[in-house]
């Protein structure tokens, strides 16, 4: 292990121990051995995760808190990163504490969580292969990690959107390889959509911000970058356009439907999404 990576080890574990002595003082001293392992067994890390996939900020705090120590559970840093972020957007103030003092990963959703709301095309794998030109390709596999975005999930658009074609336009006025209107190219500082790389910047910037407003729901973003996150949220769910929904069986055969990892950083979650999730079970 570099120096570096020690002392910022170190620090992680300072603040996890300052913020478990803040919400639960037992935790790091005093607590009887059968308390530590009654309040981390299985049971209660499942009623956690119901608890926080409903919202309660406190119990998305404490689950943070143990797979940050890896207490009872795997260590993760990642799903931590979900649920202090989570928990820190409905203003809870050790969760606030906790984004400040580390530098966290992007964030994925904890498997639990996953589990308990609907993933009905999470098994759905890719069927159709995309082939794209060299330099289109090698320019997105490129870009896309910049924005956290899989480049077979961008390749699976610009082939739907555009067949490649660079200058593409649209009866809606939609340009270039990722088709952006006026409005969501000017959105995202995209000053001549008919240039490659200025287009797929763009186009991988509103992914990026989809992903975080739908939890990583490729569905919903694939939908959502078809009609608008506008339609997604009212229809509570993909419209019942016959333009969207094939529009999101074509991106789903060319990429799969497993949940895509997020930086709830971005964006905070769209209000509709838990509405939209009880409405898909």
């Amino acid at each position: 292990m570099s120096a570096a990576r020690g002392a910022a080890t170190a620090l992680l574990m300072l603040v996890v121990r300052t913020a478990a002595a803040q919400a639960d003082p037992g935790a790091v001293a005093g607590e009887s051995t059968a308390a530590v392992i009654a309040r981390n067994s299985p049971q209660a890390v499942a009623e956690l995760c119901q608890m926080a996939r409903r919202g309660d900020a406190e119990s998305q705090y404490q689950l943070a808190w143990i797979f940050t120590h890896g207490r009872g559970e795997e260590r993760r840093d990642d799903w931590a990163s979900y649920l202090f972020f989570a928990a820190s957007a409905q203003g809870h103030a050790d969760a606030k504490r906790m984004l400040q003092s580390v530098s966290w990963p992007a964030a994925e959703v904890p498997e639990c969580i996953a589990r308990s709301g609907p993933r009905p095309a999470a098994a759905t794998p890719a069927t159709v292969h995309v082939q794209a030109p060299a330099h289109i390709e090698r320019l997105v596999r490129r870009l896309a990690p910049q924005y956290k975005v899989q480049p077979a999930l961008a390749l699976a658009i610009i082939a739907v959107e555009s067949n490649f074609d660079a200058y593409a336009v649209s009866r809606s006025a939609a340009m270039g390889l990722m088709q952006l209107i006026p409005q969501t190219a000017k959105r995202f500082g995209v000053h001549n959509a008919f240039d490659a790389q200025q287009n797929i910047r763009g186009g991988l910037a509103y992914l990026r911000w989809l992903l975080a407003y739908y939890q990583g729901d490729v569905t919903l973003v694939a939908a959502a970058y078809n009609a608008g996150e506008g339609a997604v949220d009212r229809h509570k769910g993909v419209p019942p356009f016959d333009e969207t929904q094939e529009y999101v069986r074509r991106v789903v055969a060319r990429v799969g439907s497993a949940p895509h990892a997020f930086d709830a950083r971005v964006t905070a979650a769209s209000p509709s999404l838990e509405e939209i999730r009880s409405v898909k079970r």
